[in-house]
């Protein structure tokens, strides 16, 4: 039964992703909006004059001419200026690394959290409390982040190159490409950079995605308000993605921005860590900048919760008898 388990939610999970990926795509450009250390064109260095009147005349013009930083804008803005700038295709930059990331990642903490569910189980009752769901999410995420996080660099990266000035760009070709130049280029251990974000967010994540659907499942059953069929499975993945993306959208911005920072040999770096990046972020930004692409998350994590939970229990009635 363990091993069934993996199987359908590794199914469900890359059906999910894949048809998902460019909501994910637009939701890392938003949050990496307004980083005041990411190279761009509002400023123009060296400024000089290309006369002078004498030996002794002096004029005083500006080194730096500032212009004013770009409007931020909403999801669909940035998918067509996406589309307009870099092709219909650059919606999909990085499908390798989320087809990866979710057999690594959603197989694991999907598999992991049935196997604690069937152990956890009342079996006279045939239920078993949100308590126990949301340990059992906590626990299935952490190992799954864990198992995930090289992936999942990639995939912000591979996600977030397009936004970048052409000469700062990683253009990695795959998956493969991204995770050998990092492990080349910024050693092994920049593979698991922000896994302690990664495996908070999963944890979060997981919880509340997988507790929330199984509660409200139950709750829709037992008030007999529907049948046990797609549209109790839809009614719960709404539910179910609406409390994932709120609970998870402040650390969702900080991985991205600290996954996505770029280190160089001898310079420091834009973050020391998890905590210095939400600082910072705050600070220059406001407190509502955690909640930046908040709008493009819940509207990726609503269709990817609704396609992974009716996938996985289509998944689960093809596979019953084995």
């Amino acid at each position: 039964m363990g091993l069934k388990g993996f199987v359908e939610g590794g199914v469900a999970s890359v059906i999910a992703g894949a048809s998902t990926h460019p909501l994910d795509l637009i939701k890392v450009r938003m949050q990496l909006q307004g980083e005041s250390h990411v190279p761009n064109l509002s400023s123009v260095q060296s400024c000089r004059p290309a006369f002078a009147l004498s030996s002794t005349a002096t004029i005083s013009l500006p080194t730096t001419l500032e212009l004013p930083a770009p409007p931020r804008v909403g999801p669909l803005s940035i998918g067509v200026r996406i589309i307009q700038s870099e092709g219909t295709a650059a919606l999909f930059s990085g499908i390798s690394a989320t087809l990866l990331r979710q057999t690594l990642y959603s197989t694991t903490r999907m598999g992991l959290y049935d196997v604690l569910k069937h152990k956890w189980t009342d079996p006279d009752t045939n239920s078993m409390p949100l308590a126990s769901k949301i340990g059992a999410g906590l626990i299935s995420g952490a190992v799954g982040a864990a198992v995930g996080n090289p992936a999942d660099v990639a995939m912000v990266r591979m996600q977030a190159d397009g936004r970048l000035p052409v000469d700062h760009r990683r253009n990695y070709k795959s998956v493969v490409d991204a995770l050998r130049q990092m492990s080349k280029q910024e050693g092994v251990a920049s593979l698991w950079r922000g896994s302690s974000l990664t495996v908070n967010r999963a944890m979060i994540v997981t919880a509340s995605q997988l507790a929330s659907y199984d509660q409200a499942k139950e709750m829709i059953l037992e008030k007999g308000l529907l049948s046990d069929g797609i549209g109790t499975h839809v009614a719960a993945s709404f539910v179910a993605g609406f409390v994932a993306s709120v609970a998870s959208n402040p650390i969702d911005v900080i991985k991205t921005r600290v996954m996505n920072m770029k280190v160089e040999p001898g310079v420091e770096p834009p973050y020391k860590g998890a905590l210095d990046c939400a600082v910072k972020t705050v600070k220059a930004e406001g407190p509502m900048a955690l909640y930046k692409g908040f709008i493009p998350t819940i509207s990726r994590q609503g269709p990817f919760t609704v396609v992974l939970f009716v996938t996985l229990e289509q998944v689960r009635k093809l596979l019953k008898d084995f």
